[in-house]
């Protein structure tokens, strides 16, 4: 973290003789204020994780750990007000946004795709891909639109339908981590948590793709781009940065599939090399101009597949809670960060309309996103894998905003007008703050209310035949939307034909497992911490 000291000269208030500058601090003053920073920020960290600790070891499930985070940076942000220190403190915590992108942000969007549960996700991997890609797709348009219309009714500050469609993008990247954890401790049914969980992973990479395009869109606003340009533009971005992490998978893969890494005297450098790997993915994209955000999430997809399975017993347990350890440093570091930074910085609170309206039009276009997909998923579906209601309605409660959409706000601070950019920052600030704190505190409620705690209908044991899949029955109904019907259940079957491939290609090929390994592998939990707080 790169720590700034910076000094202020002040003139003589008569007037007069200017007086010769003081001579710079010597390195140890700098020091000390550096060191002072450090404290400060672990200090907070202890204190957050402590108080998490606390709050779930006691169910206390009305102020989970991404709130107290945020409490925590409010309540430290605001004394230093108090105490007028708030430029000392400031000094003390100040990071660049490079910081924040380089190494905040890639460790938890790495550990999104490394602790997936292969069974469970790639059982529901249609409804997860048509909720993450084409929801996401509609709940950007629909915010983004709603935003511009507002605009143009006075409702709300008015920006430039661009601008509106950037904002509608970046706010529709979800983090629901404070309601997958509620999620575990209370029990919930395996599907539904594959549903969110999944959709969070990849709707972070559809939305920093439709933001990126619309950014690009909005910078050669003079070319004259047309809906084609942008599609393919879309494309580029998302199937580049795709393509280039699953590349980097495929390739550590092999290194440690055929490098004879996995023995005792060799570990320290099979733990390095794996650690290694999803940083030289994200590096790699973002050097092609793509995007790193989405290459790594690909790249954690692949390495949990089929890299980690040539490792090593004592490497496999040191990266999975390496990784684990970087991730949870990391988001509470961000959601702390966002609390001191609404108590320290200059927002535009003026708007207080666009952040008012903006909140009731990210909640329609939610609604508009879950049931519209779900439609979709379920006319494809036989009646007994149908997504219910109660399911839905959970869905959409699930969608909290966190760091991505916070780290795409703080990136439109530089590439808009300073209004603008002051206005999105401040807005989706509020947004996220407002959602880890209400919808956050308030999920064990939700879940109890929906009638989904302990809703064990479908449990992990359920996925044994076909890796997770039940075919979908093609001799139900032909009637009216009987074509689209067969094109969505075609699409499901081709899910199972990747399961196949997979299995009798893909697996032998990158990893040295056999059956019994993989299907070992499958079941391992997501979360390492669930059987300590369920004691």
């Amino acid at each position: 973290m790169a720590l700034e000291l910076s000094m202020a000269l002040a003139a003589p208030p008569g007037g007069g003789l200017l007086l010769a500058p003081p001579p710079p601090a010597p390195p140890g003053k700098e020091q000390q204020v550096a060191g002072v920073g450090i404290l400060l920020q672990i200090s907070m960290l202890v204190l957050s994780f402590v108080l998490g600790h606390v709050l779930r070891r006691h169910r206390f499930y009305y102020l989970p750990e991404a709130s107290a985070s945020l409490l925590i940076g409010l309540v430290v942000g605001g004394l230093a007000n108090i105490s007028n220190t708030e430029t000392n403190t400031r000094t003390w915590f100040n990071f660049h946004e490079e910081f924040f992108f380089l190494f905040l942000l890639p460790p938890i969007i790495f550990q999104s795709g490394f602790s997936l549960s292969p069974k469970p996700f790639f059982a529901n991997f249609g409804a997860i891909v048509t909720f993450a890609i084409l929801g996401t797709f509609i709940a950007s348009i629909v915010t983004g639109m709603l935003v511009y219309l507002g605009g143009l009714t006075f409702l709300m500050y008015q920006l430039p339908l661009v601008e509106c469609l950037m904002f509608g993008a970046l706010i529709s990247a979800t983090d629901p981590v404070t309601v997958l954890s509620i999620f575990q401790e209370l029990g919930s049914d395996v599907n539904l948590y594959a549903l969110v969980f999944g959709e969070s992973v990849l709707n972070d990479a559809m939305a920093i793709s439709l933001y990126r395009t619309m950014s690009s869109v909005r910078s050669n606003a003079a070319g004259g781009e047309n809906i084609f340009m942008m599609i393919l533009q879309f494309l580029e971005i998302f199937v580049g940065s795709m393509s280039s992490g699953v590349g980097a998978g495929f390739i550590s893969a092999l290194l440690f599939k055929y490098a004879g890494l996995d023995i005792d005297n060799l570990q320290n450098l099979e733990c390095c090399l794996f650690v290694l790997f999803p940083y030289f993915s994200y590096m790699l994209a973002e050097g092609l101009g793509l995007s790193g955000i989405v290459s790594i999430l690909f790249t954690g997809m692949v390495m949990k597949h089929y890299t980690y399975s040539n490792l090593s017993d004592n490497s496999q347990r040191f990266v999975s809670s390496f990784f684990h350890l970087l991730s949870s440093l990391a988001e509470t570091f961000v959601f702390i960060y966002m609390g001191f930074d609404i108590a320290m910085e200059e927002h535009s609170w003026s708007h207080v309309g666009f952040i008012f309206f903006s909140i009731i039009f990210i909640i329609v276009a939610r609604a508009a996103n879950v049931f519209s997909c779900a439609y979709l998923v379920n006319i494809s579906r036989p009646e007994n894998r149908r997504i219910p209601l109660k399911h839905q309605k959970a869905l959409c409660f699930s969608g909290l905003r966190g760091a991505m959409a916070f780290a795409l706000a703080l990136q439109s601070v530089h590439e808009l007008p300073e209004g603008h950019g002051k206005a999105i920052l401040t807005t989706t600030t509020a947004i996220v703050v407002l959602t880890v704190l209400l919808i956050g505190g308030s999920t064990g409620t939700m879940l109890e209310a929906l009638d989904v705690i302990g809703d064990e209908n479908t449990s992990i044991e359920n996925y044994e035949d076909n890796n997770g899949y039940i075919p979908p029955t093609y001799e139900e109904g032909m009637s009216s939307g009987g074509g689209l019907r067969m094109k969505l259940k075609e699409f499901h079957k081709s899910t199972t034909s990747f399961t196949a491939l997979d299995k009798n290609y893909l697996t032998p090929f990158f990893t040295s497992q056999t059956d019994d390994d993989a299907d070992d592998f499958g079941d391992q939990p997501q979360n390492q911490r669930r059987g300590f707080y369920d004691q």
